[in-house]
This record gives C-alpha cells, structure tokens and sequence, in this order.
C-alpha cells in the first residue's frame, strides 16, 4: 500500500527535491510550500509521516506541530537550518520523532522516513514474537492499540515516546545504554555528543509525573543508561 507522505517547506527548490526522492521510493507526496495548506490537507487526506520545515513565513512549523499533536500520532521529522541545541529540545518536547539540520543529503532525510515508518508500524501494529500487551506496577501498555495508562490515566504519547517506554519496559531489569536504546529506535549509529535519548527520556518522566531525582519507573543508572526495574 503506498504511504502519504506531508511535505511542507517555504524553500520551493528544497521541498521539490523532497518530492522527488520519495516518489522515487513509491510514497505518494502532499506537498506545500505554506502552513496554511499543509494544515489543511491534514484534516482532510490521511498523512503516514510529515516533515515540516521549521521557519516559514505564516506559521512555523514548531505550530503545525503542536496541531498535528492535538489529535494524531503519525511520525514527523523537523527540518531547519538552525543548528541551535534549544530548537531541537523544543521539537521533541512538543512530540517531534527526529530532527535533520539543514543542508542536508536527501538520501540521508529518505533513510529517516523508512526509518521512522517501520518503527512506527512495528510499535503500532505489533509483534508476533512479543506479548502485545505489558501491564505492572500500574502501568498498563498496549502495542496494538498504543494505548499507555498509568493508575487508570490514559497518557498520550508520540511514537517516539512510545517505543522507547515499550522498549525498556520489555526489557525490565536489564540496563539499557542509551548507544544501545538510539540503535534500536532510531536504526543508526549513536554519537556520544548526541542528547536526544536524554531530552525523550525527560520527556516521558514528565508525561508519567516520573520525577527525575527518584524515579519509580525509568531509573538512570548513570554512566551506562536507564532501565525500569522488574
């Protein structure tokens, strides 16, 4: 089944690259060069994935975001030519799943769509080889219906967010590096200057009301990585 793919970047010459390397991959493309039409296609096409450009010039893309969080969990990649450390803290607090800095390789930005769409459908649709659902302690995860509640309060998460909580709650009671959670829900080689486990591990402590000096799920295990104790 071909996948819809959101492209939206004020940079015609950018997006059009965009367009042509995906429909090389048989994705179908909605592309604009506004926010306006992206939103609006939003509401009316089903969307698999989108990457937004950040500075545009009605609504940034940081908005589109936010809109697309209100009601659906589809992956999104931020595009920017900042490189600035806060831009890319600010996406993936407002449930951005990766982040590319622009210039980039286009082949690299069709890697990160794969990538994100297979996690994506493997966190969402399930495994045959796993249980599809993990309930203790009071919290309860399904991986059928990405539904996560803890203490009988629903708690919405990006898909992001999702895998890497099914993940170490899969793997209770073995520390998990944060090399090792990047490869596995990420699909790429970790860098040790790289914060983004960190920023999503924040992230979902304070999703879960999980305070970050005693944590009673997702516990820091400094200088190796995290893990939930069984």
């Amino acid at each position: 089944m071909q996948l819809n793919i959101l492209v939206v970047d004020d940079e015609k010459e950018i997006a059009d690259l965009i367009e042509l390397y995906l429909k090389n991959e048989n994705y179908h493309v909605f592309k604009f060069y506004t926010a306006q039409e992206a939103l609006a296609c939003i509401e009316h096409e089903k969307v698999d994935l989108a990457v937004l450009d950040i500075m545009m010039p009605d609504i940034d893309g940081f908005t589109i975001l936010r809109k697309i969080r209100e009601t659906l969990n589809f992956p999104v990649i931020m595009l920017t030519a900042k490189e600035e450390e806060i831009d890319k803290i600010n996406g993936f607090s407002l449930g951005a799943d990766d982040y590319i800095t622009k210039p980039f390789r286009p082949l690299e930005l069709v890697a990160r769509v794969k990538a994100q769409i297979r996690r994506f459908t493997f966190y969402n649709q399930g495994s045959k080889q796993q249980e599809d659902i993990i309930d203790f302690a009071g919290l309860v995860i399904n991986k059928n219906t990405r539904q996560v509640f803890l203490n009988e309060r629903s708690i919405s998460l990006t898909p992001t967010e999702f895998a890497i909580l099914w993940y170490l709650c899969a793997n209770r009671g073995t520390v998990i590096s944060s090399e090792q959670l990047f490869q596995e829900i990420w699909g790429e080689k970790y860098f040790s200057s790289n914060n983004t486990v960190m920023v999503h591990i924040r992230h979902l402590r304070e999703k879960m009301k999980d305070a970050a000096e005693n944590p009673k799920y997702i516990k820091t295990v400094w200088g190796v990585g995290y893990t939930i104790e069984k």
